[in-house]
């Protein structure tokens, strides 16, 4: 069969590292070919630099027999080519039905066409969205969703999709999964790029694999185990079963009472929210993106104002308080967007050191001794993949960007971890590790909030399970007890039979 694109030894060298090197990959017409790898394995630099965001050091490229010269997203879109990004592309001083005209230069049309064409794909692909909303008031699992939205408006022949169902519910991914099904039958051809196996098996006809730069190998999906790709990822064995050890539960240490909070639009958000946390307990909030979870962490964490109800931390009312009085009774915070967890421009040292600079002062001089000494440690024992401890953090995938993070909220005394999205976008290998360390913590006493929309990870960790939907609980459940069905219905608003 004729491919549609076609990408010969491409390679691609930044400072320190070859992200990809002599890669090859093609594309066939009304294929969904999916793309896996390690973060940091060059995924991500392979796809802009078909869509013209990177040019190759090294390599040609082909689209529909022809070669061709991508220097920008321009020329790609040009040649039928869209992209949803892993993080989204927006502007967020603009309102969800402006971003979309900006991708329509040189035409004119009316606010309502602009709104009822969103719509009309929110409705046709179970995306729901708020078009008057402004973008810098969505969360970044709703930013995503505009970018989906995007990309299917552009009508292309040729869609990339990076990690595009993190944000759905198990009945809108297979919704999802008929439309792409629909597509390819039309087709069009998809780079589907994803760190969730599941999914690969369930809708690509080819897994294409890399690994630190290089092609492993491509293979059909129904040639190859769940087991053997997992290898071909990470270069090992990976086990997907954790254990996860009985435990008995200490002190109370979360209470949150009747919490109300509002959202960026002075709307209610979080409507009356009730529970509690022990020690040694992983408390599992499940739910789609925009259904008051960004502002129940906020609200917890002191980063957003609480409206009424109260939230108690070892026995102290801390409504309201300011992050720093939190931090102090001994609370680690993993944010959902990496980019606001850690300094990107600042080094891997200075990042690690920023919750507790003071340690490594005296008579207000940093002491760059100890800190290294604590960042080579810490680098060691999370296994954060850096050249140095110097290195910008914008300059780390995002897996270890991840592991930063974890490794400077929780390498200290901690009482309390807040883990929003801990795993967001992770390749097998780091989710694992993170789960891993989410597990010894509770092992060690820790009581640990989580909230994900990866069902997989709520069910394996969790001791209890909330469902969170437009602002308030549908149930709580025993993880034991829980069933996927009966969670998934309450993420789309069902409450479960009596």
């Amino acid at each position: 069969m004729e491919t549609v694109v076609e990408m010969k030894g491409i390679t691609k060298r930044f400072p320190g590292v070859v992200a990809n090197d002599h890669v090859d990959f093609d594309l066939k017409p009304g294929e969904i070919h999916a793309l896996l790898g390690e973060n940091g394995a060059g995924k991500t630099t392979l796809m802009n630099i078909l869509y013209g965001l990177y040019r190759p050091d090294e390599g040609k490229i082909f689209v529909r027999g022809e070669e061709v010269k991508i220097r920008s997203p321009k020329d790609a879109m040009e040649l039928g080519i869209a992209r949803v990004p892993q993080f989204p592309e927006t502007v967020d001083n603009l309102s969800v039905a402006e971003n979309l005209a900006l991708l329509l230069p040189g035409k004119i049309l009316r606010k309502n066409k602009i709104q009822s064409m969103i719509k009309e794909l929110a409705e046709r692909y179970g995306l729901e969205l708020d078009v008057d909303a402004m973008v810098y008031e969505l969360s970044m699992g709703e930013k995503q969703r505009l970018e989906l939205i995007k990309a299917l408006c552009r009508g292309a022949e040729i869609l990339i999709l990076d990690e595009p169902t993190t944000v759905l519910t198990p009945s809108e991914v297979e919704s999802l999964f008929q439309v792409l099904r629909r597509m390819k039958e039309e087709g069009k051809s998809i780079v589907f790029v994803s760190h969730k196996l599941e999914e690969v098996f369930a809708i690509a006809d080819r897994i294409t694999v890399l690994r630190r730069g290089k092609k492993i190998a491509t293979v059909p999906a129904k040639e190859i185990t769940k087991l053997e790709l997992a290898k071909l990822m990470v270069g090992r064995p990976v086990t997907f079963e954790l254990k996860k050890e009985p435990v008995v539960f200490g002190e109370e240490v979360l209470k949150v009472n009747n919490l109300r909070v509002l959202d960026d639009r002075g709307l209610l958000a979080v409507k009356g929210v009730s529970f509690s946390i022990r020690a040694g307990e992983i408390f599992g909030i499940a739910g789609v993106a925009g259904n008051g979870q960004r502002e129940l962490v906020e609200a917890i964490t002191g980063l957003r104002r609480v409206e009424d109800g109260e939230v108690v931390i070892l026995g102290k009312d801390v409504t309201n308080k300011s992050s720093a009085d939190i931090i102090k009774l001994g609370v680690a915070h993993i944010p959902d967007d990496r980019r606001v967890g850690a300094v990107l421009t600042l080094s891997v040292m200075d990042n690690l050191m920023l919750k507790n600079y003071t340690n490594f002062s005296k008579n207000g001089i940093l002491d760059l001794r100890k800190a290294r000494e604590l960042a080579e440690k810490l680098i060691e024992k999370y296994k954060i993949v850096t050249p140095n401890v110097n290195v910008p953090v914008q300059q780390l995938s995002g897996g270890n960007i991840a592991r930063l993070i974890l490794a400077r909220e929780t390498s200290g005394e901690c009482k309390l971890l807040i883990a929003f999205h801990p795993t967001f976008g992770l390749d097998v290998a780091a989710t694992e590790e993170i789960r891993k360390l989410l597990l010894e913590l509770r092992r060690k006493g820790v009581a640990i909030l989580l909230v994900s929309e990866d069902l997989e990870e709520i069910m394996q960790l969790s001791d209890r399970i909330a469902v969170m939907y437009r602002g308030t609980f549908m149930g709580i459940v025993d993880s034991e007890k829980a069933k996927v069905e009966e969670i998934g219905l309450m993420m789309g608003g069902v409450k479960p039979e009596t």
